[in-house]
């Protein structure tokens, strides 16, 4: 027999190629499927390529054959889900991350917020709480600090834990320090927090409004009524479908008149609820929802 005869062809290994990637679709989607049915967390319409990312690298960590051997843990073992939920939380933030945006807030959302007695303002998926412990410096400048209440929601417990503590790595401080000027800042930074060799410890009266606790936009339903919402680069890894549950649930727990603010990347566009806001700042993604008769 002729060596070659044994060789794969190009369209051989095309075909190949094709069914392990179709492979992966079907292990991937009961993977997502059995954290749903099993745990309550709906990851079933994140967008694909980032989450497939997130569950291989789970797979090479354990040193397991496949994904679906990561399913079988997840299924058997509570302590691997919460690993995977883990990797699926997206915990990327900084203090005034995009300084521009807190620019924009000071100068058209705050002269809004002066004319209200209470002020209710939910940052959805707050990871580790650097974007609000942000807004609570800001409203403290501003004078608004006694009269508003910060709901800080995110999946990820352990993420809400590092929140609570208002610690971050004092490595962090100069950049931090940087976007907070470029944000409009207008006392020393330093002053807001004391440090030991390694943390920043946040004043205790910036989180003393604030409030922590965990909620899934996927599966959770609305628990207030609010003046501001805020959740900025979490919409990108939603597809159309979950972008506009999302959209739903914000448009339920906004008051009438309320502020929509979205990420750099994040648009009203493609969603279904579009129609409900004006926009007050198109750049920085600062949208007000309009009242209906």
């Amino acid at each position: 027999m002729n060596t070659d005869d044994l060789r794969l062809q190009p369209a051989d290994l095309e075909a190949e190629e094709t069914h392990t990637s179709e492979l992966e679709k079907i292990e991937v989607s009961l993977l997502l499927e059995g954290l749903y049915r099993l745990y309550g967390f709906d990851f079933r319409n994140y967008v694909r390529t980032s989450i497939t990312r997130r569950i291989m690298n789970r797979v090479r960590m354990e040193k397991l054959p496949s994904i679906t051997a990561l399913l079988d843990k997840v299924l058997h073992h509570p302590d691997m889900a919460k690993k995977l939920l883990g990797d699926f939380s997206i915990n990327v933030t900084e203090m005034f991350r995009d300084p521009a945006f807190f620019t924009s807030f000071r100068q058209n959302v705050v002269p809004l917020l002066r004319e209200l007695p209470e002020i209710r303002i939910w940052h959805a998926g707050c990871s580790t709480g650097e974007e609000v412990y942000s807004m609570a410096i800001l409203l403290q400048e501003e004078g608004l600090a006694a009269r508003t209440q910060l709901f800080a929601t995110d999946m990820n417990e352990h993420a809400l834990e590092r929140a609570r503590a208002s610690a971050f790595p004092l490595a962090r401080m100069q950049g931090y320090t940087k976007n907070y000027l470029l944000a409009g800042g207008s006392q020393e930074f330093s002053a807001y927090y004391t440090t030991d060799h390694e943390f920043a410890y946040f004043q205790p009266e910036l989180s003393r409004n604030i409030h922590f606790f965990q909620h899934n936009l996927v599966t959770d339903r609305s628990f207030n009524e609010f003046h501001v919402i805020i959740c900025r680069n979490v919409l990108i890894y939603f597809d159309t479908v979950l972008q506009n549950k999302v959209h739903s649930l914000f448009d339920e727990s906004l008051h009438p008149t309320g502020i929509l603010a979205l990420g750099s990347k994040e648009s009203l566009l493609a969603v279904q609820q579009s129609g409900r806001y004006t926009a007050m700042d198109c750049s920085q993604k600062i949208y007000r929802k309009v009242k209906t008769v």
